[in-house]
């Protein structure tokens, strides 16, 4: 992570309250599950985006980013790339400050269209990961 963005990370975490987290599975063995709970332990507000589920985590499950009722900061993306578009535009019409696509998922043009909008995009990067980073730092 360079410096520059290291700093920007540090501050979107720092701030960040709420995390949705679209494709989250109560599959205990998926990578969704474990990163929100370290995110949950971390002391953010999960809301799962998983049209599938009803509660994951004890928080009440959601079908699109749209149907959140509060305020999102950062969207956490684990869904296939090929539909990183649509959650992007959802992201972006919600308000979220910044995305993040897990390990193995990257879109450079929403990545792209998400920057030129304002929002801070990590691509193909765990967010527990940066959390525990920016902890060793600080």
């Amino acid at each position: 992570m360079a410096t520059s963005d290291y700093a920007t990370v540090t501050e979107i975490l720092a701030s960040a309250k709420n995390i949705a987290v679209v494709g989250l599975s109560s599959n205990h063995y998926r990578s969704s599950f474990g990163v929100s709970e370290s995110l949950q332990m971390s002391g953010y507000r999960i809301f799962p985006v998983n049209p599938n589920e009803t509660e994951v985590l004890g928080e009440k499950a959601y079908a699109r980013l749209e149907d959140i009722p509060e305020k999102i900061d950062i969207v956490d993306i684990f869904r296939r790339s090929e539909f990183v578009p649509e959650i992007v535009d959802s992201a972006m019409h919600i308000g979220a400050r910044a995305i993040w696509m897990q390990e193995g998922v990257e879109d450079e043009a929403s990545a792209e269209r998400a920057r030129r909008a304002g929002l801070y995009v990590a691509v193909n990067r765990c967010i527990a990961k940066d959390i525990y980073i920016r902890r060793k730092r600080t």
